[in-house]
């Protein structure tokens, strides 16, 4: 954190700062707690070619959800086998695309996609996404991707009846997950699901846990630490992957697709004051309001379910107040949840800096191309073996 500090001070603009040593020593950790487990990184938390980068330098592998991230991940010199194309929503253009580009992993959780990869993607290894609750989570990611195990059986079967090669299951315990038991659930789920397959002839060799494990610097609605459980979490995955290998009948391979877990607690962004404001409500009571320069449309789109922590570098001390902090644009979603207030130097004056830390998860992601005419940020990293880079 030191070396992004100095570079959020040393910054006269607004910009997105990345730490690559600190998503660097992040990946190690990791992959220490969870040794055994290949890394596949879900490119869109952030989809910054630096970061990418060295996350490639350090062995990892991507989870791609379409060609122009397959195409991206392949330019950080990634090898196609490392890249996962992890999206069960794919068009037939773009699973032949996939495949022309030397991907031959993909997931799927319906009967009509696997007939599709079998046309446009023959031979390829295919997962088969099973749906989880979602429960605990900031986002469940519970409805739109993933069958019931049942459904599981009859899409392997016909993947491997279509000449495919049924590799593997995934699961997604849900975004920014805040209980271990999450994934006690989903590998209960998945033991389950592979005796049964088991039982049909069709044995697996991979595991895909997907994403799910949290930021720990990001704060709820209401601006207290989140303060998720990630040492029961890493026992919680470790003891499953010995469990899920004790079930099958032949060796298993497990894959991890972490993404905010690796980059947003080494991320943060310059913004500026715009206006701190004070007026009344129709009810006669007073509300502060913090304008910011960036907001849900260029950098801060999660702030619908979480916050995250800002600091005030030229304000030290005096009165504060406690505000309601929203961004730049005549959008009223583009601002905190009223019920969470943030504590704002009373002295902050229009074009103060203002670190917002911990966003280093979609904050280039999420960024409209300008909404309101409010320009993407421009973004730059520090560490890593290259030059510091920008872009737009």
């Amino acid at each position: 954190m030191p070396v992004l500090r100095a570079a959020l001070a040393a910054a006269s603009e607004d910009v997105v700062i990345y730490d690559l040593d600190g998503i660097g020593r992040q990946y190690t950790a990791l992959c220490a707690e969870l040794p055994g487990l290949a890394v596949r990184f879900a490119m869109k938390a952030c989809p910054v070619d630096e970061v990418l980068g060295h996350l490639a330098r350090l062995g990892s592998g991507f989870d791609a959800a379409g060609p122009q991230e397959i195409a991206q991940a392949l330019r950080t010199g990634a090898a196609p086998e490392l890249i996962h194309y992890g999206n069960t929503v794919k068009s037939d253009r773009d699973i032949a695309e996939a495949y022309r580009l030397g991907v031959r992993d993909f997931a799927t959780d319906s009967l009509e996609d696997v007939a599709a990869i079998a046309r446009h993607a023959p031979g390829a290894r295919v997962f088969c996404r099973i749906a989880t609750t979602g429960h605990g989570a900031l986002w469940g990611l519970s409805h739109k991707f993933g069958c019931s195990p049942e459904d599981a059986l009859r899409v392997l079967g016909a993947a491997r009846a279509a000449g495919l090669v049924p590799s593997g299951l995934s699961v997604h315990v849900g975004s920014q997950q805040m209980t271990a038991g999450a994934w006690s659930e989903a590998i209960e789920t998945l033991a389950a699901a592979l005796e049964e397959l088991n039982r049909h002839g069709i044995v697996l060799d991979r595991i895909n846990l997907g994403g799910g494990l949290p930021a720990l610097g990001v704060l709820d609605r209401r601006g207290r630490p989140l303060e998720p459980p990630l040492d029961t979490m890493f026992t919680v995955i470790r003891e499953g992957m010995e469990r899920l290998r004790a079930v099958n009948a032949a060796p298993l391979d497990f894959l991890l697709e972490p993404g905010r877990h690796l980059v947003a607690d080494h991320g943060a962004i310059r913004a500026h004051v715009a206006r701190l404001t004070s007026r009344h409500r129709l009810d006669g009571t007073r509300e502060d309001w913090l304008y910011l320069s960036c907001g849900k449309f260029n950098g801060l789109y999660e702030m619908d379910q979480l916050q995250y922590p800002l600091e005030f570098p030229t304000h030290h001390g005096g009165q504060f107040v406690d505000a309601v902090v929203a961004g730049p644009t005549c959008d009223s979603d583009d601002a905190y949840a009223r019920d969470g207030r943030v504590r704002v130097p009373w002295a902050v004056a229009s074009g103060d800096p203002v670190w917002v830390l911990s966003c280093g998860a979609y904050a280039a992601a999420y960024a409209t191309v300008g909404f309101n005419g409010f320009a993407p940020l421009p973004y730059s990293c520090v560490g890593g073996p290259v030059p510091d880079g920008e872009g737009a």
